[in-house]
């Protein structure tokens, strides 16, 4: 299996089972070894009192884009500690894009950058992620769904 073929079959996975995500109206756009994108429209359930995206929508966005990118191997993955900072906000209509990044892997400890942007490539918010690898893999390997 190569590394983007193991980085599909784990986000299959993972997609089947993920109602935070599908919930907030996510979809996942791509994914590779160490990298994923999830996209999202700003809906008016989305947005807070004063108009805008809520932070939390925002950084939900960015925390499962992180989750992708992070059991991509098919290593059972989770969240250490995450950060944002918001740079501008998203509006009403605004399509946002999550791209994480993998930028280092040392043993079980990852870290994973995140732009949001919105669909004038604006950057809306800067994550990082620290994320730890925990017992057991996202599919069985050698299964053929």
């Amino acid at each position: 299996m190569t590394p983007q073929d193991r980085a599909q079959k784990a986000a299959a996975a993972m997609w089947a089972d993920d109602r935070a995500s599908t919930w907030f109206g996510m979809e996942l756009v791509a994914v590779d070894e160490g990298r994923a994108t999830l996209a999202l429209t700003v809906g008016e359930d989305h947005v807070n009192g004063h108009g805008i995206c809520h932070g939390g929508v925002t950084f939900s966005l960015a925390d499962s884009a992180f989750a992708f990118a992070c059991n991509s191997r098919n290593q059972s993955t989770v969240a250490q500690h995450n950060t944002i900072s918001y740079v501008r906000p998203a509006m009403l209509g605004d399509r946002l894009t999550a791209h994480a990044e993998e930028i280092s892997l040392t043993g079980r400890s990852g870290i994973t950058d995140v732009t949001v942007t919105n669909q004038k490539g604006e950057l809306i918010a800067s994550f990082r992620g620290a994320s730890r690898a925990v017992r057991g893999q996202v599919f069985t390997e050698g299964d053929s769904a």
